[in-house]
């Protein structure tokens, strides 16, 4: 009895510890104080969701609104940013996948099939907007024009911007929205369905989210977390990402989560319930691959960890995960206040990443 006794009790503290840089047991308590410490000293605030061994533990530190003195919390909602392309990627993988007959395409498809009067189209196929080698971009994406787009309406605006302006040469990297917006199109053209809709049924119903969609179907009962700027203070210059700048950005800039459902979805993309992992290994090494970006996914280290940072001009959020490819160990650290460059943003998060497991992580 007394042998059961004490197995339980070792079990239940094995549950309870995690492991530090350099092999100690460390607190979960531990762990919060410290994620929580090293953003005030850094003057950030926001919701970071920490993985060890498979277990996560997320941490609310700082205000949502600090007006109404709400705070960040594993409840709160963020504007995703950039992160949203790999889930773009992984239903255009999915809807590939499901093609046949006359709609059956490849990466290597060239875009002209559901782009014809678009610039270059002939020459740059669906692995090239994957990867951000088509050699679009278009400059002002992400500023308002005081008007909310429709799906359709965004990106023949994206469009239009293409054909009427000077475009780098295909097969050059350029990182830009212009080519996840795309991808959206061809979601939407290859199905005869929004790609909002697509979304709902392929990612949020899949994976049961409940604090996740699209900025413009926000329900009010999540909270939208306001973005500040630390100038000499904190909480300045709130700024609220307004339907009208995220509904320029289908596919590329309008998705709403939390950390805790981002790391559902990026779970979902090795095991099983939105991609295999062959699947994921074929999103993320794309034939025109010319960096280590591809699929919405940077993969460093030999492809053991992967990553992505986000932003949104004019506001003061920043998105970042860091995430072994197995998803067993890391963190996404969504900000909604900073006064801080993406490298400083990312430097704080390798300090939380060495923390949970030194030597494993990517600097950058």
């Amino acid at each position: 009895m007394i042998k059961k006794k004490l197995l339980g009790s070792l079990a239940a503290l094995a549950l309870f510890l995690t492991v530090g840089a350099k092999g100690a047991p460390v607190h979960a308590a531990s762990m919060s104080r410290y994620v929580t410490e090293l953003l005030y000293k850094n003057h950030m605030r926001g919701t970071v969701t920490v993985v060890e061994n498979g277990r996560s533990k997320t941490i609310g530190v700082g205000y949502a609104n600090y007006g109404r003195r709400i705070k960040n919390s594993g409840q709160t909602v963020y504007p995703t940013a950039s992160l949203q392309k790999a889930v773009t990627a992984a239903m255009l993988m999915q809807v590939m996948r499901e093609s046949r007959g006359k709609k059956h395409f490849t990466a290597n498809t060239k875009i002209s099939k559901w782009y014809p009067r678009l610039k270059s189209a002939r020459q740059i196929t669906v692995s090239d907007l994957l990867t951000h080698t088509s050699g679009y971009y278009v400059n002002n994406l992400e500023d308002s024009q005081k008007k909310v787009y429709t799906e359709k309406g965004a990106i023949d605006w994206t469009i239009n911007q293409v054909n009427s302006t000077w475009q780098y040469p295909v097969g050059s990297y350029h990182y830009n929205d212009t080519n996840y917006m795309l991808l959206a199109g061809i979601i939407q053209k290859q199905t005869g369905k929004s790609y909002a809709y697509n979304f709902r049924k392929r990612i949020v119903k899949k994976l049961r989210l409940t604090h996740t969609c699209l900025r413009e179907n926000l329900p009010s009962s999540l909270h939208l977390a306001k973005s500040y700027l630390y100038l000499g203070g904190n909480y300045q210059d709130p700024v609220l990402l307004p339907k009208s700048v995220a509904s320029k950005m289908p596919g590329a800039g309008d998705l709403i989560s939390t950390p805790y459902e981002y790391l559902q979805i990026q779970r979902g993309l090795y095991n099983g319930k939105l991609l295999s992992k062959k699947q994921f290994s074929e999103m993320t090494h794309m034939p025109s691959k010319a960096t280590t970006y591809c699929g919405g996914i940077r993969l460093k280290k030999s492809g053991k960890v992967k990553l992505a940072y986000g932003s949104i001009a004019y506001e003061h959020y920043a998105t970042y995960y860091q995430l072994t490819t197995d998803n067993r160990y890391g963190i996404v650290m969504f900000l909604n206040q900073r006064n801080a460059s993406e490298n400083q943003v990312k430097d704080v998060g390798y300090q939380i990443l060495s923390r949970i497991k030194a030597g494993t992580f990517a600097s950058k």
